[in-house]
């Protein structure tokens, strides 16, 4: 698919109540710098749909679109029919890459959540679980190791269960062991029906985890296509030379 021609992005599988997501013209400048240019993509549903691309190609910044996070300057957002208003958001779970934890106990990180949204305690304790940190419910979040980190961070997202999940580079420097444990969840998540996007640059993790792959470069969506055929063949000059290993510009 040649830059500038926006596919429409169709992911198989049972549709979450937010779907589908239809992205339509959306444009963001920086200044004199365009940073997303006429992204246009549906999402239909579930599954591991994965946004990869270079650093600097738009991929953090479309996920935080999605959300309502950034306003674009032009083109739509809509989950369902939809704005990304505050009804939308709660039913949408989102982990940074850089997470910011609350100075309590790693329970408290979830409970807080869950008293928030008046959820009984146990979906706090489920969620903690769900991510292998039960043994460490009392300790301080501030002393977690950084997969630890990353694993609360998920755990916080899926207290109240959303039907959607957006991941941007959620295993981005941590170790191997780490990786395994975040990757594991996704998987889980998406085979009970949640519909993941996930950022990511790693090649490699792409192939373990997508569905479907949304590959940006320069701002542009040039390629989709479901996974096994992206990494078969990708039919994009950019995707190639990515997978390539060779520097984009």
């Amino acid at each position: 698919m040649a830059d500038g021609c926006p596919p429409n992005l169709q992911v198989t599988g049972r549709a979450s109540p937010l779907l589908p997501l239809v992205v339509r013209e959306l444009a963001l400048r920086r200044g004199d710098q365009p940073v997303l240019a006429s992204v246009t993509f549906t999402l239909q549903g579930g599954g591991v749909t994965v946004l990869l691309g270079p650093n600097g190609a738009g991929k953090s910044v479309l996920l935080k679109a999605l959300d309502g996070l950034i306003l674009p300057d032009a083109g739509t957002v809509t989950w369902a029919g939809r704005a990304p208003d505050d009804v939308v958001r709660r039913r949408i779970g989102f982990v940074f890459q850089d997470p910011v934890l609350l100075r309590r106990s790693v329970l408290a990180n979830l409970t807080y959540v869950s008293d928030l949204r008046r959820l009984p305690r146990s979906a706090a304790e489920t969620a903690l679980a769900g991510v292998g940190l039960t043994a460490l419910a009392h300790r301080p979040a501030r002393v977690l190791s950084g997969g630890e980190r990353q694993r609360l961070a998920l755990a916080r997202a899926l207290v109240d269960r959303p039907d959607v999940l957006l991941l941007d580079e959620p295993t981005a420097s941590l170790d191997p062991a780490s990786v395994g444990a975040i990757e594991a969840v996704i998987r889980r998540e998406a085979a009970s029906g949640t519909a993941v996007v996930l950022v990511t640059h790693d090649v490699a993790q792409a192939r373990r985890l997508a569905d479907r792959v949304v590959f940006l470069h320069a701002g542009r969506v040039t390629e989709e296509t479901p996974a096994e055929r992206f990494f078969a063949g990708p039919a994009s000059e950019a995707a190639r030379a990515y997978l390539a290993g060779r520097l984009l510009i």
